[in-house]
């Protein structure tokens, strides 16, 4: 698939413009919808299994008028621990896997990572790729990779595959790298692990969405959306929400079609919804 991506600043700049002009004008009827695309996530060198048991009773607690967020996201050891947390509950169990955050860890036990989460009961993957090989021009190691995690996965649960873009730095490799993970299977394309200074950005996002929405002119396969990390503020997470809308110009978009992944959100818009 050609990629002849250059990134245009101008128009760019236009669509932030308009996403800011959208979210000003219907920022309130929008927090239900966001509310339910949350991953709400515990990824703490600290976790255990009382603070993870903790950690899901707290989410199931928070269905402001019936909604709730959309999964848990947790490290593979805690995968099961959270399935029986969350059980009765309509909050699926995503797990990191591929060696996250790095990705630098030899092939096979990437995919013996995610073949544990699997099994375990994981109902989304969040695979993270080796940057390592992308950045040096070794793309169809990385494209392998992703291929074998979603054969692993099979088509009942969705591989979301984070880029960390703030290691890919520019637009033009993050949406390179968007379009290899898409051709490579992936479901999701993720920005960021959380896990290094530069996150989820606006142009990160847009890199990401140009490539979807290209890759759907031309496959007609409609590939989801991932913010995460360094989403603090309900409008970062707005930007994002909105910015996928138009992008992909859909009047109405749920966790099928977009996730943001944080630590931190879940509770601010509880609390604006109650």
């Amino acid at each position: 698939m050609k990629n002849d991506f250059v990134f245009n600043k101008a128009e760019f700049e236009d669509m932030v413009m308009r996403v800011k002009a959208q979210i000003a004008s219907q920022r309130e009827s929008l927090f239900k919808s966001l509310f339910s695309c949350i991953d709400n996530t515990t990824l703490n060198g600290s976790d255990t299994k009382q603070s993870v048991r903790d950690f899901c009773r707290a989410t199931m607690s928070m269905q402001p008028d019936g909604v709730h967020t959309a999964s848990v996201c947790v490290y593979p050891v805690f995968v099961a621990e959270a399935k029986r947390s969350l059980q009765g509950s309509c909050i699926g169990v995503a797990s990191v896997a591929g060696g996250f955050p790095s990705g630098q860890i030899p092939t096979k036990l990437k995919a013996d990572e995610v073949r544990y989460v699997v099994d375990q009961g994981a109902d989304e993957v969040d695979f993270v790729i080796n940057r390592g090989l992308f950045l040096d021009g070794e793309t169809n190691k990385v494209f392998d990779e992703i291929s074998l995690a979603k054969e692993i996965c099979g088509r009942s649960i969705p591989l979301k595959v984070i880029l960390e873009t703030g290691e890919l730095s520019t637009p033009e490799r993050i949406y390179a790298a968007a379009m290899l993970s898409m051709q490579a299977g992936a479901d999701f394309v993720k920005t960021s692990t959380g896990k290094i200074s530069v996150g989820a950005t606006p142009e990160s996002g847009y890199a990401i969405l140009s490539a979807i929405a290209d890759f759907s002119k031309i496959t007609r396969r409609r590939i989801a959306y991932k913010a995460a990390g360094g989403i603090a503020t309900v409008d970062d997470a707005l930007f994002h929400y909105v910015l996928t809308k138009n992008m992909l110009d859909l009047e109405n978009i749920d966790k099928h079609i977009f996730r943001i992944g944080t630590s931190r959100l879940t509770n601010q818009l509880f609390k604006i919804l109650t």
